[in-house]
C-alpha cells in the first residue's frame, strides 16, 4: 500500500469478543486514548443478548472529520472469539487487518487472499505470565489493545494515564495493566511492521467535547432533571442508566458539608 492510499485519522475497527469476559473496559480504553489525543470517536456497542459466554461487537470509528454514524467495511477486525469467526473475517474490507489469538493455528476457512493477518498467541502470552484464570482472562484484552496502541500509533503514555485514572486508589492494580500493554506492543513491534498505514495522528479537534455514553447521559440528564428516586428490578439484560444515576446523584446530590445525601436510590427484586 503506498502512502497516497494511506488512511490517518480515518478508518473502523471491530471487536468481535466472548461476553463477560472483561472486554468491554479494554475496549473503552482503546477509545477513551484515541479521544484523549483530541481525535473524534464514536463507539457502539454491538449485541444480540447480555447473556454470559454469547458473542458481542464493539465497534469503534475514528473519523477526523467528525463523521458519527457506522460505515460499511471493517478496517481492522480484532477477533478473540472463535464463535464468530467466519463471519468477522468475512466482514473486513479488502487490504483490511484480522487481529486474532494465534496460540492456535488458524482454520484453512478462515484464510483470506485478500486481507492481511496478525497472529499474537495472546492466551500463551497469558499463561506464561499469569497463573490465576481469571488474570488470564482479563490481560488477554489488555494485551491486545498494547498491540494495537504499537500499530496504529497511539501514545503510550495515554493509555497509561487513562489506567492510572481508572485505577485510582487501587494503585497496584495499574503496574501489572500496563505491563500487559507493553507485552502486546513489544510483540507486535518485533514481528510486524509498526505503525500500519492505517494510524492515528495526534489532533486538536475534540476541544471542549466529552466522551459519555448514552446511558451514562440519561442518567446524568435525570440528575439535571430533579430525579431523586431511582427504582429498577435487577434482571439480565439490565441497563446501566440506574447505575449512571446512582453515581452522579451521590456526587452531585451530597451536601459537600454535612456529606447529607438528597438521593433515595432503590432497587426491587424478587
Amino acid at each position: 500500500m503506498s502512502l497516497s492510499d494511506s488512511k490517518i485519522n480515518d478508518f473502523v475497527v471491530r471487536f468481535a469478543n466472548v461476553n463477560g469476559t472483561g472486554s468491554a473496559s479494554a475496549n473503552l480504553l482503546f477509545t477513551k486514548a484515541i479521544f484523549r489525543m483530541g481525535i473524534p470517536v464514536t463507539p457502539k456497542n454491538i449485541f444480540p443478548s447480555n447473556i454470559q459466554g454469547l458473542p458481542t461487537w464493539y465497534e469503534v470509528r475514528i473519523s477526523e472529520k467528525g463523521y458519527l454514524g457506522r460505515r460499511e467495511g471493517i478496517d481492522m477486525m480484532v477477533c478473540v472469539n472463535p464463535q464468530s469467526m467466519k463471519g468477522d473475517v468475512a466482514s473486513v474490507k479488502p487490504g483490511g487487518y484480522f487481529l486474532y489469538d494465534s496460540t492456535k493455528m488458524l482454520h484453512t476457512e478462515f484464510i483470506r487472499d485478500d486481507i492481511n493477518y496478525i497472529g499474537i498467541p495472546l492466551m500463551e502470552m497469558c499463561n506464561r505470565e499469569y497463573t490465576d484464570p481469571r488474570q488470564r482472562q482479563l490481560f488477554k484484552n489488555i494485551i491486545y489493545v498494547g498491540a494495537l496502541s504499537a500499530l496504529f500509533d497511539i501514545e503510550f503514555d495515554v493509555l497509561k494515564n487513562l489506567l492510572g485514572e481508572q485505577f485510582k486508589g487501587k494503585d497496584k492494580l495499574i503496574a501489572p495493566n500496563i505491563k500487559a500493554l507493553q507485552m502486546g506492543a513489544d510483540y507486535v513491534r518485533e514481528n510486524f511492521k509498526c505503525p500500519l498505514e492505517i494510524r492515528v495522528e495526534r489532533r486538536d479537534l475534540v476541544r471542549d467535547s466529552i466522551l459519555i455514553d448514552g446511558n451514562s447521559a440519561c442518567g446524568l440528564g435525570a440528575v439535571y432533571a430533579g430525579a431523586t428516586v431511582c427504582a429498577r428490578y435487577p434482571i439480565t439484560p439490565s441497563t446501566s442508566v440506574a447505575e449512571a444515576f446512582g453515581e452522579y446523584a451521590a456526587e452531585y446530590r451530597t451536601d459537600k458539608e454535612t456529606g447529607k445525601k438528597e438521593l433515595c436510590h432503590s432497587a426491587g427484586g424478587r
